[in-house]
């Protein structure tokens, strides 16, 4: 069925619940970076428990739908965001300030990952099916035949990102996994871009509609008080969350979770230094190229990627001294970025003047930030401060880089057995740092969900074999990832299947499936 481009849009400002877009008395205004303002109903308790009873109800249709059916519906989603690309992207541009072709972009991978999922789901491995048969003759006890499979938890809760209004937001990764494991969605829209989540939640309404879908299978509520996000992760239809966002509002959530009568998981991405190993031979090889690179890195987007390597572990020396130099240099020709918030632009001069208060800190670019533009900075700390300093370890969301210089390959494989979970971490190495590389891989596997070499993690491929996540404070669940095929496992579960007949076992178990 062809779908209707929408090349304009203008927010209505009202929360889709369970097929009904439905206004509320109290109401906030968005804050654009440019274009006008809009005034938008804010989410209320009551409004959480109606979606939550709603995605409750579609559960028994939708938790138990064939795989085929899902993978249509994600597929036909992305079709409506498609066919929205114009209007997403001019409310997207206005609102976050983000340039067109980022979010450009980041509406390619949005729609990738939804026909990934599909794909993934069709495919059907993900379900895990196992079976032990019967083995009637055994002694001294008879087998009766066992068969498991992996099985759709129920109405999932997902709190969308600041920094990425589509792929980490309303019909995101959290949202894809989800719906592709065959859990009903209810999501927490981010008041720093509310159009465009709206305008994205109606896209996956029309696709359910559609597909005659229970309208409960998705609903949105935009912005409101914190007490919105509480009701939504206390509500006992909800039974896990996936989140994105400061370790703060991610820990609070999380705490929540585990306080409930019936404790949930909670799926939360906190944030992360992503630190970075700059080892002799590649220093002395291309340090200069190493520093650009990183300059580049770390003000890409204005430094608001939750992959943004915010520090770089470099021995003493002047080799060493030329990588900060001409990371410098180039940080120096990167001028002011719009960042997505207010807020966000307040947070990054606090955490620039939690360096800036430090003796043991020395200032290597500094630069003055106004309003809600941020422009790049760069400091450098000795090991033994950094360590003794753990304030200088916690993430500062924006360009800000620290360098650490360490005085051998000794300490710096100390360092990193100092640093706490992590998102990423990288080795840039030459054929010369082998032996060292050996040294610090084990120590990195345990610091981070993803490793890597000569390279620079912003930028995460959305594919079966990554994983975008990490031990605590990086997530709260090191078992986890929030990028990729195997995000969907967090809203399944095993269950086993002991000596029923074929007429009554899930159809993906049957003999036939």
């Amino acid at each position: 069925m062809n779908v209707a481009e929408v090349e304009t849009f203008t927010p209505h400002g009202r929360h889709l619940i369970a097929g009904d877009w439905v206004g509320s008395d109290e109401t906030f205004r968005s804050e654009p970076a440019s274009g006008p303002a809009h005034d938008f109903s804010a989410g209320s308790p009551a409004l959480v428990d109606r979606a939550c009873e709603a995605a409750e109800e579609a559960f028994w249709s939708y938790g138990y739908s064939a795989r085929a059916d899902r993978a249509a519906f994600l597929e036909a989603i992305a079709d409506e965001i498609d066919a929205r690309a114009a209007a997403i992207t001019e409310i997207g541009t206005q609102e976050t300030g983000l340039p067109a072709a980022r979010l450009e972009g980041e509406r390619g991978r949005t729609t990738g990952q939804l026909r990934l999922f599909a794909s993934h789901i069709r495919a059907g491995d993900y379900l895990d099916r196992r079976r032990d048969k019967a083995l009637p003759d055994r002694a001294p006890l008879p087998r009766l035949d066992i068969r498991m499979i992996e099985r759709p938890i129920g109405p999932v809760a997902v709190f969308g990102a600041s920094n990425f209004p589509l792929a980490f937001s309303t019909a995101g990764g959290d949202t894809a996994a989800a719906l592709a494991a065959g859990c009903p969605v209810v999501v927490k829209g981010h008041s720093a871009h509310p159009g465009t989540g709206e305008i994205v939640a109606e896209a996956v309404n029309a696709a359910r509609a559609r597909l005659g879908l229970h309208p409960g299978v998705f609903s949105l509520i935009q912005g409101g008080s914190r007490k919105v996000g509480e009701a939504l992760v206390r509500h006992p239809r909800i039974k896990a969350v996936g989140f994105t966002g400061s370790l703060g509002g991610g820990r609070a959530l999380f705490d929540l979770c585990a306080a409930r009568p019936e404790p949930i998981p909670f799926f939360g991405e906190l944030g992360s230094v992503n630190p970075m190993f700059l080892l002799p031979e590649a220093v002395r090889a291309r340090g200069t190229a190493i520093g650009e690179g990183w300059a580049g890195s770390l003000t890409m987007g204005a430094g608001q990627f939750c992959t943004n390597p915010g520090i770089a572990v470099i021995a003493e020396g002047p080799e060493g001294d030329a990588v900060v130099a001409a990371a410098a240099e180039a940080l120096g020709k990167v001028g002011p970025q719009m960042m997505l918030t207010d807020g966000i632009a307040k947070a990054y001069r606090d955490g620039k003047e939690r360096f800036d208060t430090r003796n043991s800190v020395r200032p290597v670019l500094t630069t003055e930030s106004a309003g809600r533009e941020a422009s790049p900075n760069l400091y450098e700390v000795s090991a033994e401060a950094f360590l003794e300093d753990h304030a200088l370890t916690e993430e500062v969301f924006g360009p800000l880089g620290l360098v650490v210089r360490v005085p051998d390959a000794e300490r710096m494989v100390a360092l990193a057995k100092g640093f706490e979970g992590q998102l990423t971490a990288t080795l840039h190495m030459d054929a010369g740092d082998a032996d060292l590389a050996r040294r610090l891989v084990p120590v990195l596997e345990r610091k981070a969900g993803r490793v890597l070499v000569n390279g620079f993690p912003t930028g995460v491929e959305v594919c079966d074999a990554m994983v975008h996540g990490g031990p605590y404070p990086a997530s709260t669940n090191f078992g986890a990832t929030s990028v990729g095929t195997l995000s969907i496992r967090r809203f399944l579960r095993p269950v086993s299947y002991q000596n029923l007949p074929e007429e009554i076992l899930p159809g993906d178990l049957t003999s036939d499936a």
